[in-house]
């Protein structure tokens, strides 16, 4: 097989392998090389569900948990964060961290110290020490904050021994990982939340409060992004660029969908009423890094070896089941102002965010956009109202954080069902795989899993309480 002939698939191949994928036939690697062999099966017997006896932990409440006993397991720079804001909550116990870093762990627990805790037991004896601290059997949730590629080993451990789990995101970089998340859920009876915090931003919930009381009519598109300018992170020596650079080396996609899609995929009660069905994605060239590198990274530096593939921009277009559209782009290595979109458009409406802007129709000021201030009184939602100063005070990104992880604590302790589930997690995580199989295949459409397995038409409201 000639170089040319390996490193491209036909069109019709593709569309072959979409419609696959999509009905769970047990899709091959697809000859589109090692970067892809990983996201090749959707699991038949997952969506047939003939493996598998699993009850769905879809609507599954929390059992109620007076003091909330955790562990956390890596505390950089966003694990350190994450508990910067869990140390504000109430009614919540850190009793272990882990972090292959000893430094680190020792700061953590100096902070757990600081904030009137007892001292947390430290795990970095190795890489796999964070087995140690899932076996206990005084933690009720584990949060993981680790590079991507540990993201779905930790989880699975962590349920595999009783523990409700928090994963960072994306919670999967393959379609098998994210199965491996569905059945450990579900098989555990454990629930396995995205730490998604960008759908605990101010603008979201308002705008997700302002959907339910029909002020957009009914929905029909959405936007959602993830552009951010990362190129000195992601060239920098030391925290995420000693492993996330590489994401470009090896993958040629959406590598980081669920900041954007998190929210637009609440907007249209994704899983609960309407479900992701296909996904369509093109890449630009890739530049960028190339160019940041002559300038900013002195000759024989080892990233000279380096050969980036990840096109600057990606832009997918899903398509849900109801016949709803998204757009999802993608780029950290070309200028940028930081943009998640956060576009929704019904029959009534349509808001924007970056800066927020708001017209419906019937409104003062013809086709001008509007603000959304005069709403706020009627639609902020409650969880701001109640908490939204500590939040802003407390946690990181505007005060989201903190929102994110007190929520999660309240439906722990209260006995609620969680606002994300397992099947979110896999949902939002999937595009960054399928988007490459897409690319690869000269963006030809190809199909979601149903995470859900048939579940998806249950409706049901997100972040309902307050």
């Amino acid at each position: 097989m000639t170089k040319e002939k390996d490193s491209q698939l036909s069109r019709r191949d593709l569309l072959k392998a979409g419609a696959l994928a999509g009905a769970s036939l047990g899709v091959t690697s697809l000859g589109l090389g090692n970067e892809l062999g990983a996201v090749a099966s959707t699991g038949a017997e997952h969506q047939a569900g003939t493996q598998t006896k699993n009850e769905t932990v879809a609507g599954m409440k929390y059992p109620r948990t007076e003091t909330v006993r955790m562990g956390i397991i890596g505390v950089g720079g966003r694990g350190t964060g994450l508990l910067r804001d869990l140390l504000a909550i109430d009614h919540l116990e850190v009793k272990a961290v882990c972090d292959v870093v000893k430094e680190k762990a020792l700061k953590a627990q100096a902070m757990a110290e600081k904030a009137g805790q007892k001292s947390p037991t430290f795990y970095t004896k190795n890489d796999r020490d964070f087995e140690n601290l899932c076996a206990r059997d005084d933690l009720d949730l584990i949060y993981i904050a680790t590079p991507w590629d540990w993201h779905v080993p930790m989880a699975v451990a962590a349920l595999n021994q009783g523990k409700h789990v928090g994963v960072e995101v994306p919670a999967a970089k393959t379609l098998k990982e994210c199965w491996e998340l569905v059945d450990a859920s579900e098989k555990n009876r454990r629930h396995c939340v995205m730490l998604e915090n960008c759908c605990y931003g101010y603008n979201e919930m308002m705008v997700l409060n302002m959907i339910r009381a029909g002020l957009f009519g009914e929905i029909l598109h959405g936007e959602a992004a993830y552009n951010h300018d990362l190129r000195e992170l992601l060239f920098s020596n030391a925290g995420e660029g000693l492993w996330r650079r590489f994401e470009h080396v090896n993958r040629n996609g959406n590598l980081y969908p669920t900041h954007g899609l998190g929210p637009v995929a609440n907007y249209m009660n994704i899983n609960r009423g309407d479900r992701f069905d296909y996904l369509v994605s093109v890449s630009s060239p890739q530049l960028s890094m190339d160019a940041y590198r002559k300038e900013h990274v002195p000759a024989g530096d080892p990233k000279w070896k380096e050969k980036y593939n990840c096109g600057d921009m990606n832009t997918s277009i899903i398509k849900t089941a109801k016949g709803r559209t998204i757009m999802l782009q993608h780029t950290v290595s070309t200028p940028h102002p930081y943009d998640r979109i956060n576009l929704v458009s019904g029959t009534k409406g349509i808001f924007r965010d970056y800066p927020p802007r708001l017209f419906l129709d019937g409104q003062e000021g013809k086709e001008d956009w509007t603000t959304l201030d005069k709403h706020k009184a009627q639609f902020e939602h409650p969880l701001w109202k109640r908490v939204g100063e500590l939040a802003r005070k407390t946690g990181g990104h505007g005060g989201m954080d903190f929102i994110m992880s007190y929520r999660l604590i309240q439906c722990m302790r209260e006995g609620l069902v969680p606002d994300m589930d397992v099947y979110d997690a896999a949902a939002w995580s999937a595009p960054g795989p399928l988007s490459e199989m897409s690319v690869a295949g000269g963006s030809a459409p190809v199909k979601f899993p149903d995470f859900t397995r048939g579940r998806w038409q249950d409706s049901r409201n997100i972040m309902a309480a307050s």
